[in-house]
């Protein structure tokens, strides 16, 4: 089977049984032609079809102002799937029925008569994949889903509002940035949160439903071994990368606008941070509400601990810069910033005088999503006229490429003789171990969204004590006016970047890796 110059061989499989059971829900993307929405939203959901965890009776609904039918709409997605979803996952049977439940609406935000067709979409009676009279009654689970800029989150919601769509079983989703700063992030969560409550209210960062994120709460909280030098005695710094070696593609507009701190570091680094840093939530799942926000309520004490950046406390620990060909790109001179690097601190029992180092950026030497838990030196050397050398126990564990972990010893190099040290690794890859691929995280988290399990999402207020520390950051930034250092695209970063560590007598791990 081809379409539009792809040639795929569609997989006929049945699946038995459902994984998990949901009630009904009608899904609807506001910019459900986006980019977002055909990269990632729209193939999450078709791999629940394919599992058969979205029930009969749920519709999607995309939301544009795209002129396209129901028919146009699923043609588009149906390319966008066989762009972005592995082959050998293209189903027959599951196209069609997620193709069955799409809809689409045409809406100008400014014409009345264009929400009242969104009104009447929700409110029919019509369930397309069923094709019966089944009624869709008030008390029927909805999702919102704004794939949009965060200005429109709020007169959305009100729009939502007045149609009397929001009951008491809808749940909004707001993609990031929620704001540029505090104060933008407070009128947007002010804005949403006129209309739904804290409970409905589901800011999502995909970063936090990758498979390896999760299972470090589980490699943290589960294995036993890990807890008594899980704190500053034994550890001695951790660092933080998130590498890309793309530039800002069709983004720029955005990004320009953004720069890296905003656009990584202020939501997905400080998340990964609070997971590192956090103490043992009292429950991990369920469904009782206590136990949901457990989890967040660590997550929050991290970000309310963390030592503020100031003035030269912003000089000294922040790196800015930006890859050579980024005016190029987009065909004007910018002081955006398209990496970051910066020294963080914990002030809490567990972590005081433990680094945490971040880093982040664009045009990158390799595509890579890290948290490396480097570990102090033994405290006495018990080998000291061996031959080889040793290098600190360190904890990688790799979100992307080849998600997994690894743990990093010093052994003896077999043969006879003396002793010969030698570095090496236990390593674990989730896809060997399992053998079975990892889901795109949002999959995971779209299935959390329709089922109400808050606890991989960012509460309102962990999104403002990111803001909060973020902030003066930014301040110094502007108020020092400097330009952002240059690095040449295909490299580790700027200089600097390496100087920050190196002024604490340590090294970016690639280093440890040459």
């Amino acid at each position: 089977m081809s379409f539009k110059g792809h040639s795929c061989a569609l997989v006929l499989i049945h699946v038995t049984a459902p994984d998990l059971v949901l009630p009904p829900c009608d899904f609807t993307v506001f910019g459900g032609t986006g980019d977002l929405a055909l990269r990632k939203l729209l193939p999450g959901l078709y791999e629940q079809e394919r599992r058969r965890q979205l029930p009969a009776g749920t519709r999607i609904v995309g939301v544009s102002r795209s002129e396209l039918d129901d028919t146009g709409y699923r043609d588009l997605v149906t390319q966008a799937l066989f762009d972005h979803v592995a082959e050998d996952h293209l189903e027959a049977g599951a196209l069609h029925r997620l193709t069955s439940r799409l809809r689409h609406l045409t809406l100008d935000a400014h014409s009345p008569e264009d929400w009242d067709r969104l009104h009447g979409i929700l409110k029919s009676d019509l369930v397309i994949t069923t094709g019966t009279d089944t009624p869709a009654p008030d008390d029927r689970n909805r999702v919102f889903y704004l794939a949009v800029a965060s200005d429109l989150f709020g007169p959305i919601c009100d729009r939502l509002d007045d149609l009397g769509l929001v009951t008491p079983q809808c749940r909004v989703v707001l993609e990031k940035p929620i704001g540029s700063d505090l104060t933008s992030s407070r009128r947007v969560n002010d804005a949403v949160g006129r209309v739904f409550e804290e409970r409905q209210i589901f800011r999502i960062d995909h970063y936090l439903g990758k498979e390896s994120v999760q299972n470090l709460l589980v490699t943290r909280f589960a294995n036993v071994f890990l807890e008594p030098i899980w704190n500053s005695r034994w550890v001695d710094h951790v660092q933080i990368t998130v590498a890309e070696t793309l530039g800002v593609g069709d983004r720029g507009d955005y990004y320009d606008r953004a720069g890296a701190l905003r656009d990584m570091v202020q939501n997905h680094l400080l998340q990964l941070l609070c997971l590192v840093a956090m103490e043992p939530p009292t429950h991990v799942g369920g469904a009782a509400e206590a136990s949901e926000d457990a989890v967040r309520d660590e997550k929050l004490k991290v970000l309310r601990a963390l030592a503020p950046l100031t003035g030269r406390e912003v000089d000294r620990n922040t790196v800015r810069g930006q890859y050579t060909s980024y005016g190029a790109e987009l065909g004007h001179p910018s002081t955006t910033e398209t990496f970051v690097a910066l020294r963080a601190e914990v002030q809490n029992w567990r972590w005081a005088g433990v680094p945490f180092y971040l880093r982040t950026g664009k045009r990158m030497a390799r595509q890579e999503s890290t948290i490396e838990v480097v570990f102090k030196e033994p405290p006495h050397a018990m080998f000291p006229h061996s031959d080889g050398v040793t290098t600190p126990n360190r904890l990688t564990i790799r979100m992307q490429p080849d998600e997994g972990m690894q743990l990093h010893l010093t052994a003896k190099h077999p043969g006879p003789g003396g002793i010969r040290l030698h570095p090496a690794s236990l390593d674990l890859t989730y896809e060997d171990a399992f053998e079975e691929r990892s889901p795109e995280p949002y999959e995971r988290l779209l299935m959390d969204v329709m089922r109400g399990i808050p606890t991989l999402f960012m509460r309102r207020d962990e999104v403002e004590a990111a803001w909060g520390w973020v902030e003066p950051i930014l301040a110094q930034w502007q108020d020092t006016a400097l330009e952002p250092v240059r690095y040449h695209p295909g490299t580790h970063g700027p200089a600097a970047a390496a100087r920050l560590l190196a002024r604490d007598r340590r090294f970016w791990q690639e280093n440890a890796d040459a």
